[in-house]
């Protein structure tokens, strides 16, 4: 066959085809109603005709359109009245009109006159009870069916909290399964009727209340708008293009309509209705969008012209034209309205068609999460197996789409300044101003930022308004702080010294931990005393002293009186006179006082005395001396060391077992929490403590804390907190340290939205960064380098220190020493210079030349024997004599 035979051939049937008038072929009339707002439903009903004529060549249909007000049913009945007469064929079959207002008009008269009614509306919303007549036919899922998968879908994502906005009674129809999901009000969740003048203050309102996630069945056509901070069940949500929105909420919506189906392609592609978007190419058939109307709409149609086209092929149909009256009827319509619901019908584009008891029994909902403007099916739930939700998505898509979301998303970190958590930097130019993340330091800006190295994502540190951890106002039902920032989606990490506990866990999500602490006791060291060099005196009252004193003058005293009545004190000065005319007692008050010190002194004398009163008076005084001597070195040794010694704290159980050391935590924090709401005793036993203590021993952040325990007199407050805060500040201020062990184990954690889809991908670098070392190499790096770091580490151990005696503490006895030394220097000079005098007046010499004689002496230090005066004499004296005996002698020569 030639080319121009093929061409020819080609037309011809296109051009039999076009030909509704050829024998054989049977044209037939289909009426539909529609509202001026209804472009989308008509275009599917045109398009489906259309799709139906070009691929039947038995049988073809025309369409006949109204286009009706919706809120004036008069007019409808008039103009369908109208519709009737005009059409002198007759009609096989009405559809419409979309809205509830007009349903019952058409299908009052549709049922009179035998007229197939194809209904694509939720007429059953308001009267969920009622039955439909023979000669209606709806496709719209079924109440039941719908209400109980959009709560299974619900209660899927284990929400505990929520909110509900709600456009009319038919929305809360649909969610009365959700509804029954919990107790409104008592379980915080909360129901708000909005419409375009109040969604946006009911909005503010909780976020203010701090709700997180909202179910919202409203107008698709308003979504732009409200799915700012929302999620959305609207069935056409996932039609509208978000990916201009900068938005930090997850978007979940559900569909009747399946995206990835081919049948939905082709309705797409064929009807021009809705949008195709492909992520990447490996996917055979691109997302498609398309609003579950137009899509109920184009199923509709087939049905009809599908049931229509096989009962022709039994018998030809005869339709007459009918009348509003009822005199003139269809004729064919309970056939063909029963035979429509008794079919099982595939191949749709809003899942597999059945009818039971005149309702549409068979539905699937499809769960479509949306992320930078992309929507891929997640769940899916289905009549079939009502029970069940099932999840569709496999773990390389959702980490795929995942990892396209964390590389395109600017993440928000909220955070609280506190060293060495984050830190405004310090710059050596004073001038120089810091912007952005380029203004902060500290350990977790650099747990942020190795995380987003290892995920490849951009991120902006701001700081929370009130620089606070967040806490929850029971009243008002908000969360403040770090808390509240991310709860009110103005962020979507919060990281900063912040402990994940029960009551936080269930407002936000938390990744693991990347520090592992307890609460510990911060204390002060003992402060150093003022050094007293007279502190050997301390272990004695002044008055014991004066009364040693007093003692020594009296024993002396008294000594002297015994020794001079004791007979056995007087001996004999010459040993070889067996009788002598006198006797010498040697116990003048120099002996005796020099005794008595000796005694003192526990040095003893080389002199004692005989007598036996003496004796006994002697014995009582070292008898006192024993004991003074023995008390005083025990209690010096004991003073020294105590009075080094601050009060005692040991624990836990120390601190709660006194009353006279303070001690409190941070304000709101929890480790407040922890001892409020522990059931220990003894953490009970020091709440209420704490709580009762005048005036406060709260603070309002650390610093605080802090500056109490260093400035408390004699060391009267503790402060409870985190051990990793005990362990920098001590490593700073070794005035500082920590007391006990922890008291508990818990962890700092990342704070994000509940059910964020990073959650997992930030876990993994959390738990990569601990096997690699990295977590540990940056603790080190701000606890023991940065700002000061180390300074304590070659302390030694204080128990030990102490124990030493410096010079401040005994310089005391060196000062006695040296002073005595120094006095008997004076005395010796003293005696010195006397003698000098004494001699000179018995020599008859000048005072100058004995001095310059005995200071010559003193000079030679190696001479050890000194002759006295008087031997110097009788040798002049006999030098004397000679001399003169010599004379004598020469002059008698």
């Amino acid at each position: 066959m030639s080319l121009k035979w093929l061409i020819t051939y080609v037309v011809c049937w296109c051009f039999l085809l076009s030909k509704k008038s050829v024998a054989g072929v049977k044209t037939y009339t289909i009426g539909a109603i529609f509202h001026e707002d209804s472009d989308d439903i008509e275009t599917a009903f045109e398009c489906a005709v259309k799709h139906f004529n070009t691929f039947n060549t038995a049988i073809s249909f025309r369409t006949r359109i109204l286009h009706v007000p919706n809120d004036n049913s008069f007019t409808v009945y008039h103009e369908f009245c109208q519709m009737l007469e005009d059409e002198e064929d007759g009609l096989v079959a009405i559809f419409g009109p979309p809205s509830t207002p007009s349903v019952d008009i058409i299908d009052s008269i549709a049922s009179k006159i035998e007229l197939p009614n194809v209904q694509i509306h939720s007429s059953s919303y308001l009267w969920p009870n009622q039955s439909f007549n023979l000669y209606s036919i709806n496709v719209h899922p079924g109440l039941e069916q719908l209400q109980i998968g959009i709560g299974k879908i619900v209660e899927s994502l284990q929400w505990k909290v929520y909110a509900i906005l709600y456009e009319d009674i038919e929305s809360i129809i649909r969610l009365q399964q959700v509804l029954r999901l919990t107790h409104v009000g008592k379980e915080h969740v909360v129901l708000r009727k909005i419409d375009p003048t109040t969604f946006r203050p009911v909005l503010k309102e909780l976020k203010k209340l701090g709700y997180a996630h909202i179910i919202i069945d409203y107008d698709y056509r308003y979504l732009i708008e409200i799915l700012e901070n929302a999620k959305a069940l609207d069935m056409d949500a996932h039609t509208v293009d978000l990916s201009h929105l900068d938005i930090l909420a997850n978007i979940t919506t559900m569909t009747i309509t399946d995206m990835n189906d081919k049948f939905t392609y082709r309705f797409v592609k064929e009807c021009d209705i809705g949008r195709t978007i492909s992520i990447n190419n490996s996917v055979d058939i691109p997302n498609t969008y398309v609003k579950f109307r137009p899509g109920l709409m184009w199923d509709a149609a087939n049905i009809f012209m599908n049931s229509f086209f096989e009962l022709h092929l039994t018998e030809n149909h005869l339709v007459t034209k009918a009348t509003c009256d009822g005199k003139e009827t269809t004729g064919h319509g309970f056939r063909l309205a029963n035979y429509m619901k008794i079919r099982l019908i595939p191949n749709t584009i809003t899942g597999e068609i059945q009818f039971q008891n005149d309702q549409r029994s068979t539905l699937v909902l499809h769960v479509i999460e949306m992320m930078h403007g992309h929507a891929t099916k997640t769940a899916v739930w289905s009549s079939a197996n009502p029970e069940m939700v099932s999840f569709v998505r496999s773990e390389k898509e959702q980490k795929n789409l995942i990892d396209l979301y964390i590389k395109n998303t600017t993440f928000i970190v909220t955070s609280k300044t506190g060293r060495p958590y984050l830190m405004y930097k310090e710059t050596e130019d004073p001038d120089e101003v810091l912007e952005g993340n380029d203004a902060f330091e500290g350990f977790t800006f650099d747990i942020i930022d190795h995380i987003s190295k290892m995920l490849n994502f951009s991120y902006k540190f701001m700081i929370t308004a009130n620089n606070k951890h967040g806490s929850y106002d029971k009243e008002k039902k908000t969360w403040d702080g770090l808390m509240g920032d991310i709860l009110n989606r103005r962020a979507h990490l919060g990281i900063c010294d912040l402990t994940i506990t029960e009551e936080r866990r269930s407002a936000v999500d938390f990744s693991l931990p990347f520090m592992t602490l307890g609460i510990s006791i911060l204390y002060s060291k003992p402060k150093p005393q003022e050094r007293d060099i007279f502190a050997f005196m301390d272990p004695l009252d002044p008055v014991v002293w004066l009364y040693i004193i007093a003692a020594y003058i009296s024993i002396t005293l008294s000594m002297y009186f015994l020794t001079r009545l004791a007979p056995g004190d007087w001996e004999n000065p010459n040993p070889n006179d067996p009788d002598p005319e006198e006797l010498e007692n040697i116990w003048d008050l120099k002996n005796s006082s020099w005794l008595i010190l000796g005694s003192t002194m526990s040095q003893g004398s080389d002199i004692l005395p005989k007598g036996l009163s003496s004796r006994m008076g002697i014995s009582m005084w070292w008898f006192f001396i024993l004991i003074i001597s023995s008390s005083y070195t025990a209690n010096l040794s004991a003073f020294l060391t105590t009075s080094r010694l601050g009060p005692n704290i040991e624990g836990a159980e120390s601190l709660a077992s006194q009353t006279k050391i303070k001690y409190g935590t941070l304000n709101g924090g929890s480790t407040q929490s922890f001892f409020k709401q522990s059931n220990y005793s003894i953490y009970q036993r020091m709440w209420a403590q704490m709580s009762q203590a005048k005036p406060s021993v709260f603070v309002n952040d650390y610093a605080e804390g802090i500056k109490r325990v260093k400035t408390a007199k004699n060391q009267l407050y503790a402060f409870i907190m985190e051990s990793s805060s005990i362990e920098y500040e001590t490593e700073r201020d070794c005035e500082l340290k920590q007391v006990g062990g922890r008291l508990d184990s818990k962890g700092y954690g990342i704070a994000m939205p509940v059910n964020a889809p990073y959650r997992t991908a930030i876990n993994s670098c959390i738990l990569k960064m601990q096997e690699d070392g990295t977590l540990r190499g940056l603790k080190e790096k701000w606890w023991k380098e940065m700002h000061g770091g180390g300074a304590c580490k070659e302390e030694t151990d204080s128990s030990s220190s102490d124990m030493k005696l410096a010079l401040d503490n005994i310089g005391g006895v060196f000062v006695v020493l040296f002073s005595g030394v120094g006095i008997a220097c004076l005395l010796a000079l003293a005696e010195f210079f006397w003698n000098v005098y004494s001699v000179s007046v018995e020599e008859h010499k000048s005072y100058k030349q004995i001095l310059i004689t005995e200071v010559q002496f003193f000079l030679k230090v190696w001479k050890t024997k000194k002759r006295t005066y008087e031997v110097s004499r009788s040798r002049s004296n006999l030098s004397n004599v000679a001399e003169v005996y010599s004379t004598l002698t020469k002059k008698e020569d």
